[in-house]
C-alpha cells in the first residue's frame, strides 16, 4: 500500500494518558497529555458528570493511572464505572497506535452495600461476574487517534465536517463495542476525549461474515447437533430485504457464499436461502452455494480451489481500495463477499483466508512487490506470518462466540489437513458441546447485559436470575447415575448364578438407559438457557 494516509483518517484525538482520582464523593478522571488541563468529575451520589480543571482535584484523593473509560452500567447495587487498567500495543495504521485492552476494573459508585438484601447481594454478584466474563474474553481493540470503525475507503470519501468530529461522534455504532456503556456520557460532547477512543472486533476490509439472514433457530437440547428450525410465523422476506439493502449501502454489491451442507438437517436452510435470493431479484446480490463438508470429505481439501475458481471473476470485478503516494484514490472496492456457514466460524474462516490471499496477491503484484507469476505461497517467511494471522483471527472469533478455539486451523496455518488437526477438532468439539449445553446461557446473558439488550432494574420485584427448576431437573439425573452405578456393581459383583446376575444387569441397565432417553427427550429442560432476555424474543 502507498504510505500516504487518505483524507479522513485523522480526527480529534482522545486523550492517551489518564489518571483516576477517587474520593468518597466523586471520581475525577484527569487528562495527562502535554498541555491538557481537563478533568472529568463524576458525582458518585447524583451520577452527574461535569468538566472541571486539575486544581479542583482534592489532594486527599486516591490516584491511579488508567488508559480509558469504557463507560458506566447500572446493576442491583447502583451504578458502576468501568475503566481500562492495562493495554498492549498490537500495531500501527498510518503511524497511529492500535491498542488491545487487556485488563479492566469495575468501580461501584456506592460506598457500601448495606442497603441490599441477601438476595440482592447475590444477584449483584452474578451480574458482576457476567461483566467480568465478557471483559475477560480476548479481542477488545481501540485507538485514541485513529477511527477503527470505518474502512479506509469510507474515510477517504468523507466531508470536511466529518473529519472535524471527535472519534466518538463519527464512529460507526455497529463497531463501538462499548456503545451502550457510553450512553450516560453522550450528552457530554466536551468530555468525549477521555473515553477509550473507539473500538472494534477485528474484521477484514473486503470480506464480511454473517448468519443466514432469515428467522431460524438451533437451540441446545443435549443433542450433539440440534436440528435447525425455520420460523413459520414471521415474514422472512421483509427482514431479508432490509438486511441486504443495508449491506449494499455499506459495502456495495454482494456475493453470497453459502457453505452449509446441502444434505441432512442443514439442507432446508440452504434451499430457503437460495429461494429468497431468487425471489428478491436484486441485481446487486448474487448467490453461490458450496457444500464444504461434502467437497472436502476424506481430506480432499484441494477441492476448495473449485470454489476459488468459481469466485475469481467476481473478485476481480469487485477490485480493492488503493491510493497512491500522494493520497489520490487509484481504485475503489465495488462489492464484498458475504460468506456464511452455520455459525460463521470454521468453514467461513477457511474460505475468507483464501479470498484474502488472492486479493493480497493481486495488490502486491500491482505495487511491484511481487513480479507477475510470483505467488505469495513461494515467500515462505511471509506465508507463515499470513497463515498464522488468519488462524489467530479464527481462534479469536471462535473463543468470543463458541468459547473454544476454531476448528480446521491446521489447514489455515499449514495449508494441509492433518491427523493431529482432526484430533484437536474433536477435542474442541467436545468442549463446545459441553459449553453450548451447560454454560451457554450464562455467556449469552453476559453479552446481553454488556450490550444493553437487558437493563437491570434496581426495584424489580422478581429477579429473572431465579428460575425455579422442575422436579425432573434434579431427580432424573440422580436416578440415571444410581441405576448406571448399580449396573456396574452387578457386573463386578456377580450373583450366585449367571441368570441372577443377568437379570440384575438388565434391570439396572434398562433403568439407566430409559432414564437417559427421558432426559434426552426433554433436553431443553436440562440445558443452561439464557434468563435475561425473554424466550419469545429468542424464538
Amino acid at each position: 500500500m502507498a504510505t500516504a494516509a487518505p483524507a479522513g483518517t485523522t480526527a480529534a484525538a482522545a486523550y492517551a494518558s489518564l489518571k483516576l482520582h477517587t474520593t468518597p464523593e466523586k471520581f475525577y478522571v484527569e487528562a495527562c497529555d502535554d498541555g491538557a488541563d481537563d478533568v472529568l468529575a463524576i458525582d458518585r451520589v447524583s451520577t452527574e458528570v461535569t468538566l472541571t480543571v486539575k486544581k479542583d482535584v482534592p489532594p486527599s484523593a486516591v490516584t491511579r493511572p488508567i488508559f480509558g473509560i469504557l463507560g458506566t452500567i447500572r446493576l442491583v447495587a447502583g451504578t458502576y464505572l468501568i475503566v481500562i487498567t492495562k493495554k498492549k500495543k498490537v500495531g500501527e495504521i498510518f503511524s497511529h497506535a492500535i491498542w488491545k485492552a487487556t485488563d479492566f476494573d469495575i468501580l461501584s459508585y456506592k460506598k457500601t452495600m448495606l442497603h441490599l438484601t441477601d438476595i440482592q447481594l447475590q444477584d449483584n454478584k452474578v451480574f458482576l461476574s457476567m461483566l467480568n466474563h465478557v471483559l475477560s474474553v480476548d479481542g477488545f481493540y481501540f485507538s485514541t487517534t485513529y477511527d477503527l470503525t470505518h474502512t479506509l475507503q469510507r474515510l477517504a470519501n468523507t466531508s470536511p465536517e466529518f473529519q472535524e468530529m471527535s472519534l466518538l461522534e463519527r464512529a460507526d455504532p455497529r463497531f463501538v463495542w462499548n456503545g451502550h456503556l457510553l450512553r450516560e456520557f453522550v450528552a457530554q460532547p466536551e468530555a468525549s476525549q477521555v473515553y477509550a477512543g473507539n473500538g472494534f472486533q477485528m474484521e477484514s476490509v473486503d470480506l464480511t461474515r454473517g448468519s443466514i439472514p432469515f428467522f431460524w433457530s438451533q437451540r441446545p437440547n443435549l443433542k450433539y447437533k440440534p436440528k435447525p428450525q425455520i420460523s413459520k410465523s414471521v415474514n422472512h422476506m421483509d427482514g431479508f430485504q432490509r438486511h441486504f439493502d443495508s449491506q449494499i449501502i455499506s459495502y456495495g454489491k454482494q456475493m453470497i457464499v453459502n457453505l452449509v451442507n446441502q444434505k441432512g438437517s442443514e439442507k432446508p436452510l440452504e434451499q430457503t436461502f437460495s429461494k429468497m435470493v431468487n425471489s428478491m431479484a436484486n441485481g446487486m446480490v448474487r448467490y453461490v452455494a458450496f457444500d464444504f463438508h461434502k467437497e472436502c470429505s476424506r481430506m480432499r481439501w484441494d477441492r476448495l480451489q473449485i470454489l476459488m475458481d468459481q469466485l475469481a471473476d467476481q473478485q476481480d470485478e469487485f477490485s480493492y481500495f488503493l491510493v497512491d503516494s500522494e493520497g489520490k484514490i487509484v481504485t475503489q472496492q465495488e462489492g464484498t463477499f458475504r460468506s456464511n456457514c452455520m455459525d460463521c466460524l470454521d468453514r467461513t474462516n477457511v474460505i475468507q483466508s483464501l479470498l484474502a490471499r488472492r486479493s493480497l496477491q493481486a495488490q502486491l503484484q500491482r505495487l511491484g512487490v511481487l513480479h507477475v507469476g510470483q505467488r505469495i505461497e513461494e515467500q515462505a517467511d511471509f506465508e507463515k506470518i499470513y497463515k498464522n494471522a488468519w488462524a489467530d483471527n479464527a481462534n479469536a472469533c471462535a473463543k468470543q462466540y463458541a468459547g473454544t478455539g476454531a476448528l480446521k486451523t491446521d489447514y489455515t496455518r499449514t495449508g494441509k489437513r492433518t491427523q493431529w488437526g482432526l484430533i484437536m477438532d474433536g477435542w474442541n468439539s467436545l468442549i463446545r458441546y459441553y459449553k453450548n449445553n451447560f454454560s451457554d446461557g450464562f455467556r449469552q446473558d453476559a453479552i446481553d447485559l454488556f450490550l444493553g439488550n437487558y437493563s437491570v432494574d434496581e426495584v424489580e420485584p422478581a429477579s429473572p436470575l431465579h428460575v425455579k427448576k422442575d422436579w425432573k431437573f434434579l431427580a432424573l439425573p440422580i436416578i440415571m447415575v444410581v441405576a448406571f452405578s448399580m449396573c456396574i456393581i452387578c457386573l463386578l459383583m456377580a450373583g450366585d448364578t449367571w441368570t441372577e446376575t443377568l437379570a440384575y444387569v438388565l434391570f439396572w441397565g434398562s433403568a439407566s438407559f430409559g432414564t437417559f432417553a427421558i432426559i434426552l427427550y426433554n433436553g431443553k429442560d436440562f440445558v443452561d438457557a439464557p434468563k435475561l432476555v425473554q424466550k419469545e424474543k429468542m424464538d
